[in-house]
């Protein structure tokens, strides 16, 4: 892991645990992620954020609203994927940035609890996972 998402991870954690976030670890989120967090944090002031969560099992994916006129939603896991197509080209091609905006809104708002949170069945969570 890179020093950077040492760091970012150190933040998240902090954020998590405090269930708020200070000007100094936002100060660090926008060093680590820049204009990526300023629209991360738009999304999840505009509550743009689901958590959709399968029963019995627990398991969870969020939907994020992006930001165009057509307000398209994606699927993404908040550290580790995301369907938009910012993370195929400047995460996984590119390698420039850690996460895309709407890892990061995710992310943002599961720490804070500002998640719109919808529940469903495990088969319908799978359905909505054999569609990524």
């Amino acid at each position: 892991m890179s020093a950077s998402s040492l760091v970012a991870e150190a933040v998240w954690k902090a954020i998590e645990s405090a269930g708020s976030v200070t000007d100094e670890q936002l100060s660090m989120l926008h060093f680590l992620f820049g204009k990526n967090l300023e629209r991360a944090t738009r999304i999840v002031d505009q509550r743009g954020v689901k958590r959709i969560f399968g029963e019995p099992s627990g398991r969870s994916i969020f939907q994020v609203v992006g930001e165009s006129r057509r307000k398209e939603e994606y699927f993404c896991f908040a550290e580790h994927y995301c369907a938009c197509y910012s993370f195929f080209y400047d995460i996984v091609n590119r390698g420039e940035q850690l996460c895309c905006k709407h890892q990061l809104a995710a992310r943002l708002a599961a720490a804070l609890g500002a998640c719109i949170e919808d529940k469903v069945s495990d088969e319908q969570l799978a359905l909505l996972l054999s569609k990524l």
